[in-house]
């Protein structure tokens, strides 16, 4: 157990040594260019950076605890359906990419809804942006740190309030000095050790399951269905999972934390060298996790808690060094995940409410005091909000996920494209994309037997088509100059 604990305290030391390493570029940019380098690492980052940053963030507490704990339960039907995820980061930089890129330096935007800002020109937009992704984010970001604590409590032997203090400690120092370098940089460090660390776990699962015939008919024995797309209890529909696709796969274009990624890249050779290596490496994680989930069933069976199957099976099949070396991969991917969204919290409450509304001739001096407090303050009140955890997180995590993909999918895709779009069918879009989410999650879940953003992306599209087109003027923020 202790080597366990110093291999996981060894990776802490050298994400804070990247940390502070980050920190000497803030110091060196010029006061005017703070935003830019604080929130987008001033947009220098090269292809395998940009592709490892996507992956660890994206790659969070749910799919590496939450998603195996659920392969545990469902069988390999979940790991089916997981796979729908590979081609997120494809699609996102392929839709977004290039023409999201011109757009955003055009506007000289540094966060998402300074893009909607400079496309929109509506100050309705632009709060209901920053409302969203406060409230939606706290769910997510919650998530994760439930499972960075769960993860050191059940590693550590300390409780649950020590082990979650802990986490919200390391995190907050090495976001707070590095800004988002620091995050891109240990992204990548944490992108390879998840890589690494699946493989090593998959593999030594399926020696101690005696291989994987053995492993399958240890799973028929028990239940069939575990071995087939349905779940163990028949419940994963073709029509559920097809739709689950759009949630984790196509629709992610929404998501404020990949969004600003496809802002951040170098030059167009990083972002199509990012579209390769970002979709082989996202397929070959996903893979190995879900299926670890599934095959550590046989060789421990009976564990009641889902999300604490990973810790357990890496301690079970892996001498302790290399456990503690392969935990600091789901380590790696929650921290990764709750830096990026800390980052664009604080940047929705300094940069696009605070700039924009609040104190518009704030000095450089005043916006880096602001940006640091603000994201202290934030870690404060989601550390309180983790203190009651929920029993599975994954499903708090896809909650906030279908949220923030139902608020902004067609406000940015549509942006972009279509013309004719304008503030009232961002506005609109906007609205009915998160009231229908919030409605069909509590009152109608699984309407139809599809996901719970089916149907509010959908009734968003309508809205944003309708919107537009009632409210056609001359003056398009899109063709004209910007303001």
């Amino acid at each position: 157990m202790n080597a366990v604990v110093v291999s996981l305290f060894i990776f802490l030391i050298i994400i804070f040594i990247i940390g502070f390493w980050s920190s000497r570029s803030l110091n060196q940019v010029p006061e005017d260019s703070f935003l830019q380098e604080y929130f987008l690492g001033g947009r220098k980052l090269g292809g395998f950076i940009l592709a490892m940053t996507m992956i660890a963030t994206y790659g969070s507490a749910s799919s590496f605890i939450g998603g195996p704990g659920v392969a545990y339960t469902e069988g390999l039907g979940w790991v089916l359906l997981s796979m729908s995820q590979v081609v997120t980061g494809y699609f996102v930089l392929m839709i977004l990419g290039k023409k999201f890129a011109i757009m955003a330096r055009k506007y000289k935007a540094v966060t998402l809804i300074d893009f909607l800002k400079g496309r929109y020109e509506s100050k309705a937009v632009v709060l209901l942006a920053a409302f969203s992704i406060i409230i939606f984010l706290f769910s997510a970001m919650a998530a994760q740190w439930v499972g960075g604590a769960r993860l050191i409590e059940s590693l550590t032997g300390l409780n649950y309030t020590t082990a979650l203090f802990i986490f919200a400690v390391s995190v907050l120092v090495y976001v707070i000095v590095g800004g988002f370098r620091a995050v891109a940089l240990t992204d990548t460090v944490q992108g390879v050790i998840m890589l690494v660390g699946t493989l090593l776990l998959l593999i030594a699962t399926i020696i101690a399951g005696g291989g994987v015939q053995t492993i399958m008919s240890d799973l028929v024995a028990e239940n069939p269905n575990l071995v087939t797309p349905y779940g163990a209890e028949g419940n994963l529909t073709p029509a559920y999972v097809s739709s689950f696709w759009i949630l984790v796969g196509v629709a992610v274009v929404g998501l404020p934390q990949v969004t600003v990624r496809a802002m951040s890249y170098r030059s167009s050779k990083a972002m199509h060298r990012a579209l390769i290596i970002g979709t082989i490496v996202v397929g070959f994680i996903m893979l190995n996790m879900h299926l670890i989930g599934v095959f550590a069933r046989p060789i421990l069976p009976g564990i009641e808690v889902g999300d604490k199957v990973m810790p357990m099976i890496a301690q079970e099949v892996l001498p302790p060094w290399l456990a503690g070396f392969v935990l600091a991969a789901p380590m790696a991917a929650i921290m990764s995940t709750v830096d990026s969204l800390l980052l664009l919290v604080s940047s929705a409450v300094v940069k696009d409410l605070y700039l924009n509304y609040v104190n518009p001739s704030a000095t450089n001096a005043t916006v880096k005091k602001w940006s640091f407090t603000v994201t202290a303050v934030l870690g404060i009140f989601v550390f309180l909000m983790a203190l009651n955890p929920p029993d599975l997180l994954i499903w708090l995590n896809l909650f906030a996920f279908g949220g923030l993909e139902a608020t902004f999918i067609w406000p940015v895709v549509l942006g972009l494209y279509w013309k004719k779009g304008n503030k009232y069918g961002a506005l609109a879009s906007m609205v009915v994309g998160i009231a229908s989410y919030i409605i069909i999650d509590q009152f109608f879940p699984s309407l139809l037997g599809v996901h719970n953003v089916v149907f509010p992306i959908i009734l968003s599209l309508i809205a944003y088509i309708l919107g537009s087109l009632m409210t056609q003027v001359s003056h398009n923020p899109l063709t004209d100059q910007p303001h």
